[in-house]
């Protein structure tokens, strides 16, 4: 089977087009037929050695394929039966622990840049129903954490107020989601042409961040307040995004594009009763949920562009670039 191996210490220069054995399913395993996989930045971050991982690691943590056999034990799947991965594949539901965290495909294991792989079958789901493979590949963990950062977490109704920030999968999926339940958005973005592609996905409110750097206080002004925000830019951004609550939201923190460190005005953030969440991803319930929400809704992800298996590193290239409007896949 053909592969993608980053080889140490990493780089996009530093990746391989293999040749290796098809695995085989071991007991409680399925062996899928990868048919896509879709870029985001953690996987970007692996390939170019920010996040180290063994010489030879396959990367992607998001797979969608069919299965090809099946391992002894295995009575939930069958050969032919299409399946999608799960970014925490020991997270079967509940809140994170250390353990649930673990084994993160194309970082703590070899991940979905491979034409086959063996995995235990208790870490994939269905697809959501009429969806090609890399619709469903771009779910995993974009999709997923704008899901548990809005539903799960914020908990958010009809006519709350949501703030998003850019324009890459997570926030993307964001304003779909939020419009999705009823909610008021509010989109940030730095191109106008980025901003008219919002507005045609449902965003109610577009604001120019760079133009107008006090973007948190014009949020307030437009609406009293967010609900919820999906926080991006982390310690960059947080100051902006704390004068966007109203009393009582709640900052969902799931990027630190931003910057990691820097001022955060404390002192308001506790006058308002501001909430700051961590959310790295979900649960697999938490992924069953979504698809269950998403076939009932009708929500389809935005695709930028795909690339076959060989031209990973172009896709990166692309990635890196940020001249994508939503997400990039592999198919293959």
């Amino acid at each position: 089977m053909k592969v993608a191996a980053v080889k140490a210490p990493g780089g996009l220069d530093r990746i391989a087009i293999e040749s290796r054995e098809v695995p085989a399913p071991g007991p409680g395993e399925i062996l899928v037929r990868v048919r896509a996989s879709s870029l985001n930045f953690h996987d970007f971050a692996v390939a170019a050695g920010m996040i180290p991982a063994p010489d030879g690691r396959i990367p992607m943590s998001d797979g969608a394929g069919e299965v090809a056999a099946v391992g002894a034990g295995v009575t939930r799947w069958n050969v032919g039966d299409h399946v999608l991965s799960t970014f925490f594949p020991n997270w079967p539901a509940g809140g994170p622990s250390p353990a649930r965290l673990s084994g993160v495909p194309g970082d703590h294991a070899d991940g979905f840049a491979a034409e086959y792989v063996a995995k235990p079958a208790s870490g994939f789901t269905r697809l959501p129903a009429g969806w090609s493979m890399a619709e469903a590949a771009t779910l995993p963990c974009a999709a997923l954490t704008a899901w548990r950062a809005l539903v799960v977490e914020a908990r958010i109704k009809p006519g709350d107020v949501v703030l998003t920030q850019g324009t890459g999968g997570v926030s993307i999926f964001a304003v779909q989601l939020a419009k999705a339940a009823g909610a008021i958005v509010v989109a940030t973005s730095s191109s106008p042409e980025k901003l008219a592609r919002l507005k045609a996905l449902g965003a109610d409110h577009l604001i120019n961040y760079r133009q107008n750097p006090d973007w948190g206080e014009e949020v307030a002004a437009l609406t009293g307040g967010a609900h919820a925000v999906v926080e991006i830019g982390g310690a960059g951004a947080m100051g902006q995004s704390i004068h966007a609550c109203r009393i009582g939201g709640q900052i969902s923190l799931i990027g630190v594009l931003a910057g990691v460190s820097g001022e955060i005005p404390t002192a308001l953030a506790m006058g308002k009763n501001v909430t700051i969440k961590g959310v790295t991803v979900g649960s697999i319930q938490d992924q069953e949920d979504m698809i269950a929400a998403i076939d009932a809704n009708g929500i389809r992800p935005i695709i930028d562009s795909t690339y076959p298996l060989d031209q990973i590193a172009a896709a990166f290239a692309h990635q890196v670039s940020q001249k994508h409007f939503g997400k990039i896949c592999l198919e293959f």
